[in-house]
């Protein structure tokens, strides 16, 4: 399941993930499921037709993630492996970084990173115009019901109804790059989404 919350130049995806590294690092083997929520540039394009058409908008490039995620074989609620991604380079997350904070409240630790829109945006190296004037504003006032989707999506992934692998085996494998060939060799990571595109 993905929700995806926008604004005038920049959104927010919350949706439930599956994930199993090939090669992981040291203290992270094993299958990880939970939600993950990104801040990501919206990119609006020119009306296909008339005033009263639709406007495209892509979902582009990641600005900030937050994964919330469990060992599938651990302790549901015990968030070991939630961590943030404060800086991508491109479309590529730099490594994870594990917080204190984060690990103790991760909901009130969510609201407090969206509650401070400009900050995210400085500490990932992006320029201040990347975010809409109204942006920090609307996104601050949202913020409860966005803490509120992935706690809800949290519970579905511990009673088992989501961020589980999914059934259709060609969703199952590599991330594709932007050319559509396959990502995957023996160092790189194999991504199962449920609700990630």
């Amino acid at each position: 399941m993905l929700y995806a919350f926008g604004f005038e130049r920049v959104g927010v995806l919350v949706g439930d993930l599956h994930f199993v590294d090939p090669a992981p690092r040291k203290g992270q083997e094993g299958a990880e499921h939970g939600v993950r929520l990104e801040l990501r540039v919206l990119d609006r394009g020119e009306l296909k037709g008339s005033i009263y058409s639709a406007q495209p908008i892509a979902v582009g490039q990641p600005i900030w993630r937050a994964d919330f995620l469990e060992l599938v074989a651990g302790r549901p609620g015990s968030f070991d492996r939630t961590h943030h991604h404060p800086k991508f380079s491109g479309w590529e997350p730099n490594t994870r970084v594990f917080d204190r904070e984060l690990s103790a409240d991760p909901l009130g630790w969510l609201g407090n990173k969206l509650a401070d829109l400009d900050a995210l945006v400085a500490s990932a190296g992006f320029p201040p115009d990347v975010v809409g004037p109204d942006d920090a504003e609307t996104l601050r006032g949202v913020a409860p019901e966005i803490v509120d989707a992935t706690r809800r999506l949290l519970e579905k992934v511990r009673s088992g109804e989501l961020g589980n692998p999914p059934r259709d085996p060609a969703l199952a494998g590599a991330p594709v790059s932007a050319s559509g060939a396959s990502a995957a060799s023996g160092s790189e990571p194999i991504f199962i989404r449920a609700g990630w595109l």
